[in-house]
Formats: structure tokens, C-alpha cells, sequence
């Protein structure tokens, strides 16, 4: 393979958001509900208890919270016994006996009691009490709608609603209601149980307003439990699978197996260089593109295995890029500096031929609903077509370069290109509005995260960055180690949760980090020629595709020699032989 010169043609070389309405608890309370603590008599917190004592070898736990998150759990779990015997025996108590009243006024639609006892909590800020005294009232005012006591309600309104001054939209819409009381909310919930639905509602938007150490958020200690196996599947640099149970009893730990580091195909139809491949969304298919003109769709049978579907043929010159449509149904194909075409995948049939007269294509992707597709144009404009080759739009300027890569982001209203060397333009395509990221070095290629909130930019000094491109972009994370000095190499998301990074290289290995520590973690060896593209299964996490200067395509999948390998995470790189 030659190096760059200014004047080749461009190739998969180029650089780059006063009434009470009664007791109607049928004598539910709070202990009942699951979640309380005990009587005045028990479960006093001793004067001489310190409440920053802790447990635990790193000293950050504190002991009084740790027993109340604890008691709560129980309560939730049903054991109610259990937990009114540790708030006993700990002297800790879940709750206070102010809260408990507070909480069962609530439930027994006791609104005035239940507004007076908020104010003797004792809260630091008023906001929060005004607030909560809000959605206390608020529920009032429904529930004397709900039994026709239309000036009754009227009267919380003006008089307990409206002079807290906390959301003058609201207080309108709820007038709205005295005017139109078939809108009310609660209509339909007069009886007892539903009511009681209702309150139960309206404690837990309280617990959200209130703060934890007054009220323990529900089901807290699941949460955090839930939150600590989060962290260790996150840290974990393996893992890569949602088959089988995570155990609390012991820390988890995935080995390498469960990365997709085995040849087990090697696809040879191509008579030239493979420059790019790309599954579609739903994983069933794969395109790849060639310096030998052609595209090759390949479907991905039930079994794992792949095999040729369509050989498309229609291009003139070398072909360097691929975009599937939404749905799956049509794919967009790029010669370079040619034209695009639009392929129905199931016959294989070329759709159209969208081209510029005296101008080559160098770019194409899809609108977010499918309806039009856009391209770059040599002279660095951008297009938009319609599907039947009309042109709607053309936006002048340096809109776009030679790198053939295009995106659009989330919420599909954004252009993502290359416009300079070293420059990424989002380009607000009805807006007319352009946002930049720049780099220090030239970049090579970029590919978006399935959600296209992430940006993946290869440069030419052998680093991937990452950047986060939902709101004001930020640079994330830095990947190193693979090999390129003259030509395009490809990157690419995927794995489960997309947790990893690929990319290609030009000492002819797949490089894989992973995503969140940086580390690499697998260097796959097997082709003979540098690796051009890579793509990653989007629905099958063992499932990896890698395009190479060796005219094959090879297929990752994972290491049967290494099925029930459960041994431990090593540092350093782990290199698997892919040779078949």
C-alpha cells in the first residue's frame, strides 16, 4: 500500500423537567404500610448514642444510618416484626414519632393536622416546606372536588393554595378544575380504596421532597445494593454478557471469554482491499465495501453463521462507505468522489443513483425518519435529497471534507462531519445553526454511539478520543495503542451496553479497550494486512466484524478453548491467535 500525497485521488488513504375530607383509612396505618417504626415507648435514641459513630474498616459508615436503612428494608420486605425488634434492641429508631403522625395524618386525610405538623419538623428550608405543603393541599383540593364540595375547594384555593407562591401555572390550572370539575384528577377514586391508592401516592412524592435523614428514601438499602453491582459490572473489564445471576455473596468478576477474540469465519469474497463494513441495526445483516468496486451484503443466519445474501455491483470506482436505513430495509452505498446509491437489501435491487453534475459524492446517511437522505459534495457543501433523487437543499460553504463519515445526532436534527482537518461541525440543518469541535491533531474517522450522544474520533497521532456530544460537547476518555500512520483505520462502539472500544489497526491486529477505564484489554491477531474497519455486532455482544488490506473479512466470536475459563483479570494486554 503507498502513503498519502497531495495530489492522489481520494481513497480510504485520505488524511484526514377549611374542611377535611375525613378519616377513610379503615384503621391503616402507618406500621401496616410496611414501613415504620415503633411507639413512643420503644426505640429512643440514647442521649449518650454518638450519631457519628461508624462502622465498617474505611470509617464512612455512619451506624445510625446504616440500622435505619436497614429497618426500612425490613419493613418493606413484610418482616415487620424483624424491624421493630432492631429499632428496639439498636435504640435507633426508623423515624420519629413526629414524622410517624405526620405520615399517618396523611393517610387518613387529616390535611390542616398533617400542614401543621410539617412546620413543627423543624425544616431548614422554607422552599421545601412550602412545597410540600403544595402537593399536601393540592391532594385536599381534589378529594373536596371529588365529593362535590366545589366551594369548599375553591376556598383551599384561594386562601391555602395560592398565597404560597410557588407555582402561579399550576394554581391556574387548578381553577381550571372549580370551572370544569369533570377534569378532576381523583374523579372516579371516591372509593375508599383508591383513595387510599391516592395518599399512598402523595407520601411517596413527600419522601421525594423531604430530606433522606427525616425521611429514608423507600426500598434505599435495594437501591444502594443495586447501585455497588452496577459498580462492579462497570469496573469489571470483561463483561460482556446478561446471561446468568450476579450473586451478592461474592464480588463479580468475568474473564476474557466473554469477549469475542476467535476467528470463526473468514470471508473471502472480495477480490480487493476491504475499506469498510458495518452490521445493521438489527444485527441480522453486514455490509462491506471494496476497492474492488463492489458491496457485498451478508446475512447473519440464526446459528451465527454468515454468509453472502447480495453481491451489489454499479460502481465505478472503489467504494468506501455504507449507511443502513432506519428500518433496515435500504442501503445507502458511497464510491469515491462518485456517486450514491440506494440498494433494497431483501432483491439486492439498486433503488437510484443520487449525483451532482460536475461533482463527485463523498458521504451518505440518513434523515431520522428515513424520508431523505443527505451527502457531502466535493465542493464541501452538504445535500439533501429527497428518495427519489430530487435535490431539496444544498447548504454552501465548508460544510463537509473528503472523510467520507456522516452522523446525525439524537435528536435527529444535527449533521455530523469532518469540515477541516481538525475539525467536527454539528450542523443544524433546519436551523442553520453550527457547533464545533476541535482537535490538535487531523482526524481520520468518527462513529457515533448507538445513541448517538457519543462521538469516537480517530486522529493521526494514534489516539481515540471520545466525546460526550448530548448538550455543550466534552472530551471523556483517551484510547492508545493501536497502529496508523498513513491510511484510514476505522474505530467503532459495541459490546453489551456498548462497554467497549475496537478499532483497526496497521500492524493487521483489532485493538480493544474498555470503554469506561481506558485499558486495553485485547489485541486480536489473525489477518495478514492492516485492518481497515471494524464493527461490532449491535445485537449480539460476541459478535465482531473486522475488514482488512488481506481482501478477508474475518468474524470474532468467542474462544471455544476458552468457554469455562473463569480465571482472574491480569494486568496487561491479552493477546488471542486468531489463525485458523
Amino acid at each position: 500500500m503507498g502513503g498519502v500525497e497531495d495530489d492522489e485521488p481520494p481513497s480510504k488513504r485520505v488524511k484526514v423537567s377549611s374542611g377535611e375530607s375525613g378519616d377513610l383509612s379503615n384503621g391503616l396505618s402507618v406500621s401496616e404500610k410496611g414501613s415504620c417504626s415503633l411507639s413512643d415507648s420503644m426505640a429512643r435514641l440514647p442521649a449518650s448514642q454518638e450519631d457519628d459513630e461508624v462502622v465498617g474498616s474505611k470509617g464512612v459508615i455512619k451506624k445510625v444510618e446504616l440500622v435505619r436503612i436497614i429497618a426500612e428494608a425490613l419493613y418493606s420486605l413484610g418482616y415487620s416484626k424483624t424491624g421493630a425488634r432492631l429499632e428496639e434492641e439498636s435504640g435507633i429508631p426508623l423515624r420519629s414519632t413526629l414524622i410517624d403522625s405526620f405520615m399517618q395524618q396523611i393517610l387518613d386525610g387529616k390535611w390542616d393536622e398533617s400542614v401543621a405538623t410539617l412546620h413543627e419538623i423543624n425544616l431548614m428550608d422554607e422552599t421545601i416546606v412550602k412545597l410540600a405543603s403544595f402537593v399536601i393541599l393540592e391532594q385536599k383540593f381534589f378529594e373536596l372536588l371529588d365529593g362535590d364540595k366545589v366551594m369548599d375547594a375553591l376556598k383551599t384555593l384561594r386562601i391555602e393554595i395560592a398565597p404560597l407562591c410557588i407555582n402561579d401555572d399550576r394554581v391556574r390550572e387548578l381553577s381550571y378544575f372549580i370551572v370544569s370539575p369533570s377534569l378532576n384528577l381523583l374523579e372516579g377514586t371516591s372509593g375508599q380504596e383508591s383513595r387510599i391508592k391516592s395518599r399512598k401516592s402523595l407520601l411517596g412524592e413527600l419522601q421525594k421532597l423531604l430530606p433522606p435523614t427525616v425521611m429514608i428514601p423507600e426500598n434505599r438499602l435495594v437501591h444502594l445494593v443495586e447501585q455497588a453491582l452496577g459498580f462492579q459490572t462497570d469496573a469489571c473489564r470483561f463483561h460482556n454478557s446478561s446471561v446468568g445471576e450476579m450473586s451478592l455473596l461474592t464480588d463479580h468478576q468475568c474473564g476474557r471469554d466473554q469477549i469475542p477474540c476467535q476467528t470463526l469465519q473468514i470471508l473471502r469474497e472480495h477480490s480487493d482491499e476491504v475499506w469498510f463494513l458495518e452490521f445493521s441495526h438489527n444485527g441480522k445483516f453486514l455490509a462491506s465495501t471494496s476497492g474492488d468496486c463492489l458491496v457485498i451484503i451478508w446475512e447473519v443466519k440464526v446459528d451465527g453463521q454468515v454468509s453472502m445474501k447480495h453481491k451489489l455491483s454499479g460502481h465505478l470506482k472503489p467504494v468506501n462507505y455504507v449507511s443502513w436505513s432506519p428500518d433496515d430495509l435500504e442501503l445507502l452505498t458511497c464510491g469515491v468522489e462518485e456517486t450514491v446509491r440506494r440498494w433494497n437489501v431483501a432483491s439486492g435491487e439498486c433503488l437510484h443513483v443520487y449525483e451532482k453534475s460536475g461533482f463527485g459524492l463523498v458521504s451518505c446517511g440518513w434523515a431520522a425518519d428515513g424520508k431523505s437522505i443527505f451527502s457531502g459534495v466535493t465542493d464541501k457543501s452538504i445535500s439533501m435529497w429527497d428518495q427519489d433523487g430530487k435535490e431539496i437543499e444544498c447548504w454552501k460553504g465548508q460544510k463537509t471534507s473528503r472523510i467520507a463519515d456522516l452522523g446525525i445526532t439524537a435528536n435527529g436534527k444535527e449533521l455530523i462531519t469532518v469540515c477541516k482537518e481538525s475539525t467536527i461541525l454539528l450542523f443544524g440543518w433546519e436551523t442553520k445553526s453550527e457547533k464545533f469541535i476541535e482537535e490538535d491533531q487531523t482526524i481520520i474517522s468518527f462513529a457515533l454511539s448507538s445513541d448517538r450522544k457519543f462521538l469516537l474520533i480517530s486522529l493521526s497521532n494514534e489516539e481515540l478520543h471520545l466525546w460526550n456530544i448530548d448538550g455543550t460537547a466534552k472530551l471523556v476518555a483517551k484510547y492508545k495503542g493501536h497502529k496508523r500512520s498513513r491510511f484510514i483505520v476505522r474505530s467503532c462502539f459495541g459490546g453489551l451496553n456498548q462497554a467497549f472500544i475496537a478499532s483497526g489497526s496497521e500492524d493487521s491486529q483489532v485493538y480493544i479497550w474498555h470503554r469506561l477505564s481506558g485499558e486495553l484489554i485485547l489485541t486480536l491477531a489473525g489477518h495478514s494486512g492492516a485492518v481497515n474497519c471494524v464493527s461490532w455486532n449491535p445485537t449480539n455482544p460476541h459478535m465482531l466484524a473486522s475488514a482488512s488490506d488481506d481482501r478477508t473479512i474475518r468474524i470474532w466470536g468467542l474462544s471455544r478453548v476458552n468457554m469455562n475459563f473463569n480465571g482472574r483479570h491480569s494486568t496487561g494486554v491479552n493477546c488471542c491467535n486468531g489463525k485458523t
